[in-house]
């Protein structure tokens, strides 16, 4: 497969982007419209959607109501591409990839399938010509509740790809009602409330109950005194109800699908229950089942809170994989083909059970034999492994499988019997190894290695960065990759340039586009011709005021949106990501209290006022992460009350991060601290935006982070602190105690949190941070690289000084950007794992 060819497809033809009636034309030709609606007929272009679907006054339509008849509108345009993508790919009888994901976090999605249609210019216009806000219309949408993290916008940027290089390809994942949670933070704390994304009818989804799903249990559910209880034994059935959602290639040729399983109960209500009385028991099958895709990650620090987790993931392989065999089965007799028609990627741990599941199918319901069926699971399915955390790697007690899915039980033990014996046989006496690769944990209670499971059972294993592949390899799954090292392999993570720059950053693209030319929106190597232009003074006051009107835009938004006051003018200092310990939000607060106690004991000091922006979730049930979100804010609150150094440092904790804010944060970013302690970040996806965006990193060695600063020099980067082999060596003795004792710097932040000074009206409320620090060790030796990390910034603040050298800079972390885009990372799982070809739908 010329993987060249597939990064660029030759089909995706620009439309010039004007509002002449000719090129509206030509759009409506490319789009196999006869008509559209809403362009060219005065205060019309959504009214058919407000009367028809609304049966309201176009007059007295609400902002809400004006978004809604506005997507529906621009689905109406995609709508005949959608149909014929389909169409294309049912008689190509393409080979076609699935997508499995527990989290897709696409975000909005009215500016994102209006910039791919190649729309904007038009809808932005039309919109002005009657009286529409463009901005407001695209507030009223909400960002879709089905992801989290860095997992699910991996997923949303792969679809985005695979779409926009014509790849057949379905996503798979689950239509959560609530998301994971709406994030507000009181008093300092974060605090969970429902996220009802969903409470107004979303725009963008077709329900499909004919294409339903049923999945059979081993156990029923029984509502009793307010709560569910299982009785195992007596089988019962869910119903997967399939919602699509259109993704729009860039061009507008293809329009994939995304499809969200629904869970409902096969009867919907107990007629005999309700007529005495118990109303709440005659609707409790229906309970049960919709509870099921109710939220995203459910507390798992229950068990109830697991096993509701554990359902999760065999109702989304479970539906999937009956509906894509059932897709095969429609245009191929021969079972044998079944890998040839089909490549399923299970992204991450989660959809592992599909191995199981699948060999089920082609045991139980197609009656192959065993070698044949295993065969065939293992070229059909690949695994990407996302992390190295071993709490990560999922494991399931056996007591789940043997109550609820006792077939599949029966099959993974079969699986294992057949793997040891090999083990045994190609490593005589290493018992060692048979415990290593086992699917099953032996100990108090017996788990199923759901990694292992995924590794075994599938053609490809691949990590997300070359040192997290290697790590995968060489020491998380050792004794698999030297039992299969031909399935391991390595597939960078990208991003795509549509969203994040494209979209997200109009003031830059333009720029970018204007030396150029356009093709870099579907070639990101193409910014590589950026790289003379990091020496021309004219480029560069071009890019400086583009990130000055992002940074004064994103100014004006956070004052209107929260109150908020910030000065364009200072560094906009960023740490955005997930909560968590490896990730080191608490480094960088450290880091803050140093500069600050510099400025409390010298005044004069010189430096470069800076604004400091976290922002991201904790699990509810994480703890310490709560509480670091609670010291970040603690910390906010001292050093804004702090007339010292007021107009020199403020901090800010974004509540609800988001993909509707990292796309307004990230373009005004100038600083982008990826800190993860070395060796435990897989990859990182922000950190490829906030390059691409002209940010400049201050960084570890780890994850992507390496690669980037390959391309475009370390010298152009802000590298600091411990690398992998350095963290590994020095664990058996390292003590944060020397630190304390022998950097005054470090000694004197500590003492600061200590005493109570960040916490006067809360005595002992971070004494924990003293524990995880000092006494329990520094697991991820926040310590040991504060000094590096404080230098880094040094350099970084003295390097801002002189707008020159930082725009030239700035400028070259753009050009070398290119490697990043996801449409490369997609060209290698194409060509190297799924061998999937381009489908052009013409």
């Amino acid at each position: 497969m010329n993987t060249e060819s597939v990064a660029r497809p030759s089909s995706a033809k620009v439309v010039p982007m004007t509002t002449s009636a000719a090129n509206v034309s030509n759009l409506l030709q490319h789009y196999g419209c006869g008509s559209i609606p809403f362009i060219g007929m005065e205060n019309a272009f959504y009214e058919r959607h407000l009367v028809f679907d609304r049966a309201i006054d176009p007059k007295v339509a609400g902002a809400r109501e004006r978004f809604e008849a506005f997507a529906r509108s621009v689905r109406d345009v995609l709508a005949r591409r959608w149909v014929l993508t389909k169409k294309t790919y049912e008689g190509e009888n393409a080979k076609r990839i699935y997508y499995l994901s527990m989290e897709f976090l696409l975000g909005r999605s009215l500016a994102n399938n209006v910039t791919n249609l190649l729309l904007d210019p038009l809808l932005r216009d039309a919109a002005q010509e009657n009286g529409i806000d463009w901005l407001e219309l695209v507030e009223q949408e909400p960002d879709a509740g089905l992801g989290n993290g860095g997992l699910g916008r991996l997923a949303a940027c792969f679809l985005d790809s695979m779409a926009t290089m014509q790849l057949p390809a379905t996503g798979y994942g689950l239509r959560y009602e609530y998301g994971m949670f709406k994030q507000s933070i009181v008093d300092g704390w974060q605090q969970e409330n429902p996220d009802n994304w969903l409470r107004d009818s979303d725009p963008w989804e077709i329900a499909r109950p004919h294409e339903n799903v049923e999945v059979k249990l081993n156990v029923s559910f029984q509502l009793r005194e307010g709560n569910f209880h299982v009785i195992p034994d007596r089988p019962s059935s869910l119903i997967g109800i399939p919602f699509d959602r259109p993704v729009v290639g860039y061009g507008g040729r293809t329009i994939n699908t995304l499809r969200l399983w629904a869970a409902a109960a096969p009867e919907y209500f107990d007629f005999q229950e309700f007529g005495t009385g118990d109303f709440v028991g005659a609707l409790g099958q229906t309970l049960e089942a919709e509870s099921l895709t109710r939220v995203l990650y459910p507390d798992d620090s229950t068990t109830k809170g697991q096993g509701l987790r554990f359902l999760q993931e065999y109702f989304l392989v479970a539906c999937s994989m009956a509906d894509l065999v059932r897709r095969f089965q429609r245009h191929n007799a021969d079972w044998g083909k079944l890998s040839e028609k089909a490549a399923i990627q299970l992204n991450d741990t989660h959809p592992s059970m599909s191995v199981a599941e699948l060999m089920r199918i082609l045991l139980d319901d197609v009656r192959l034999g065993w070698d044949q069926a295993w065969e065939l699971t293992k070229k059909t399915l690949a695994y990407t492994n996302h992390t190295l955390l071993p709490e990560a790697l999922e494991k399931w007690p056996v007591a789940w499988f043997e109550i609820l899915l006792p077939r599949h039980l029966e099959i993974i033990y079969e699986i294992n019997r057949r793997l040891l014996d090999e083990v045994r046989h190609r490593f005589p006496g290493d018992e060692g190894r048979v415990e290593h690769v086992s699917l099953v944990e032996e100990g108090s209670q017996r788990k199923i290695r759901m990694a292992n499971l995924a590794i075994v059972g599938t053609h490809s294993t691949n990590g997300v960065a070359a040192v997290h592949s290697k790590l995968l390899r060489t020491t998380t799954v050792k004794d698999l990759a030297e039992m299969f090292p031909e399935r391991f392999n390595n597939k960078t993570n990208g991003v795509t340039p549509r969203r994040w720059l494209l979209e997200a950053n109009p003031a830059l693209a333009r720029a970018i586009t204007q030396v150029i030319g356009e093709r870099w929106t579907t070639e990101l190597s193409q910014l590589n011709k950026l790289k003379p232009f990091a020496g021309d003074p004219s480029f560069r006051e071009v890019f400086l005021k583009s990130k000055r009107e992002a940074k004064a835009q994103f100014a004006n938004w956070l004052k209107s949106t929260s109150g908020h006051i910030v000065d364009p003018d200072t560094i906009f200092d960023c740490q955005i990501k997930r909560i968590h310990e490896y990730k080191r939000q608490l480094l960088n607060a450290l880091r803050i209290i140093v500069v600050y106690n510099r400025l409390r004991a010298n005044p004069g000091m010189k430096m470069v006022p800076r604004t400091f922006f976290f922002a991201g979730k904790a699990a509810p049930a994480y703890k310490l992460a709560k509480l670091i979100i609670k010291f970040i804010n603690n910390l906010a609150g001292t050093i804004d009350g702090d007339p010292a150094v007021r107009g020199r440092l403020k901090i800010v904790f974004l509540p609800e991060y988001n993909v509707s804010l990292a796309e307004r944060l990230i373009p005004a970013s100038d600083a982008s601290n990826q800190i993860s302690t070395a060796g435990y970040e897989a990859s990182g996806t922000s950190n490829m935006k906030f390059m691409m965006n002209g940010a400049l990193t201050v960084g570890t060695r780890d994850g992507a982070t390496i690669e980037m600063a390959e391309e475009a020099g370390e010298d152009n980067f802000f590298l600091f602190g411990l690398t992998v082999e350095q963290v590994e060596s020095s664990r058996a003795w390292y003590n944060p105690h020397w630190h304390y004792e022998n950097e005054p710097e470090t000694r004197a932040a500590l003492d600061l949190i200590f005493s109570d000074y960040f916490s006067r009206n809360e005595p002992g409320v971070f004494a924990p941070l003293r524990d995880v620090l000092l006494t329990q060790g520094d697991h991820y030796m926040h310590l040991a690289d504060l000094t590096a990390y404080c230098q880094a910034h040094e350099r970084l603040g003295a390097l801002y000084a002189d707008p020159g050298r930082w725009a030239h800079k700035a400028i070259l972390n753009v050009a070398s950007s290119g490697k990043f885009s996801s449409d490369r990372t997609i060209a290698e799982y194409a060509a190297e794992i799924w061998e999937v070809e381009p489908c052009p739908v013409l």
